[in-house]
């Protein structure tokens, strides 16, 4: 046989029998892309949508710490899974369900909510305490808040919240922009552990926060909110080129 026929042959035959898997420009097996709706793995999930706020181990970042199992243990999962497919409106915290806008399944809300709870959640760290409740129908009162404010946060946060020699400013007009009413409850009530900030026990000594002195005091700080913030001028000062 001409041996350029004899090549051609075994080119052909090679084909036959193995297919086209080989071929160039072909994709590798397990490169195809995956459709994002059908991923199901947290650690995946928890990492492209949470991560970047609250923290690679959920450890706390610009938002609250995920892992924090004083948190968990307030927050059922109903709270968490309506955060996190509605957001939480006039914060930094999206909406993430599709239904909302966002970008995930609701299958994919209950891998992320199932997850944080069976990873960071200690079912028995409360036994035996009685919090103050997540959220509260009471009303609370702001010149009472005032008094609570000063008792409980001022040997950190300094006279009226501007600021200390152990803690930050917490009636900064933009922070308060950025956190809603329920998020500065919840502080409240749980610190900020992974800033050193302690829960409604551990303020002051053997005298821990009732549910009614943080309802008080989260309603002060709300009263704290500038109606505009991030102003970059003065009230009494004009901006240049006004359009009236």
């Amino acid at each position: 046989m001409n041996p350029h026929r004899l090549v051609l042959a075994t080119g052909l035959a090679s084909l036959i029998l193995y297919g086209c898997g080989g071929a160039p420009g072909r994709p590798a097996a397990g490169a195809s892309p995956v459709d994002p709706d059908q991923v199901s793995d947290f650690d995946a999930l928890y990492g492209r949508n949470c991560a970047g706020c609250h923290g690679p181990d959920g450890k706390g970042g610009a938002a609250i710490a995920l892992s924090d199992p004083i948190y968990l243990a307030i927050a059922d999962d109903s709270v968490l899974r309506h955060v996190v497919a509605n957001g939480a409106h006039g914060t930094s915290m999206p909406a993430f369900a599709k239904s909302e806008g966002g970008m995930l399944t609701d299958k994919q809300i209950d891998v992320i909510v199932r997850g944080i709870r069976e990873r960071w959640s200690k079912p028995d760290i409360l036994r035996g305490v009685n919090p103050p409740p997540y959220s509260s129908s009471e009303p609370g009162d702001p010149a009472r808040g005032s008094e609570v404010y000063a008792a409980y946060c001022a040997s950190c946060h300094g006279p009226g919240g501007r600021g200390g020699q152990r803690a930050a400013s917490i009636v900064d007009g933009s922070y308060l922009s950025l956190v809603g009413d329920q998020g500065l409850r919840t502080i409240v009530i749980v610190g900020r552990p992974e800033l050193g900030a302690p829960d409604w026990r551990g303020n002051v000594a053997g005298k821990p926060m009732s549910a009614q002195d943080v309802s008080d005091v989260t309603l002060w700080l709300v009263s704290q909110r500038p109606k505009f913030p991030g102003q970059p001028y003065p009230n009494d000062v004009e901006p240049m080129g006004e359009i009236r």
